[in-house]
């Protein structure tokens, strides 16, 4: 149930930056979930009402973006797609040494206010 709290910090930082805009409403948010970063975006949807509930995000609605998992290599400096297809190394020198660069988080991406 982590899904509630991301989605408490997610509905409270769009209602500051919407505030700071002088917003009356927030009528759409998008939500970025990274591929690896455990959070079932099911689960955001469903506690968005109860986050949103008696705020300018009431009502709004929200769309969330699956964002795959990236890396680059630290040895050839490829940036790929780690999967078990390539055994998690790099597709052009096979370096299993990487730092991951893309897929491991929440992030409010947009919002559409009034």
């Amino acid at each position: 149930m982590h899904e509630m709290s991301y989605m408490l910090r997610l509905a409270d930082l769009a209602i500051r930056r919407a505030e700071e805009q002088h917003a009356k409403r927030i009528t759409k948010i998008t939500v970025d979930v990274g591929e690896t970063s455990g959070v079932i975006p099911y689960y955001l949807q469903k506690y968005l009402p109860e986050a949103a509930a008696g705020t300018i995000l009431e009502g709004a609605r929200m769309v969330t973006r699956e964002i795959p998992v990236t890396a680059v290599c630290s040895d050839c400096g490829t940036s790929y797609k780690p999967s078990r297809e390539n055994n998690y190394s790099c597709p052009s020198c096979g370096s299993i040494r990487a730092k991951m660069t893309g897929g491991r988080d929440v992030v409010l991406a947009s919002m559409e206010i009034e």
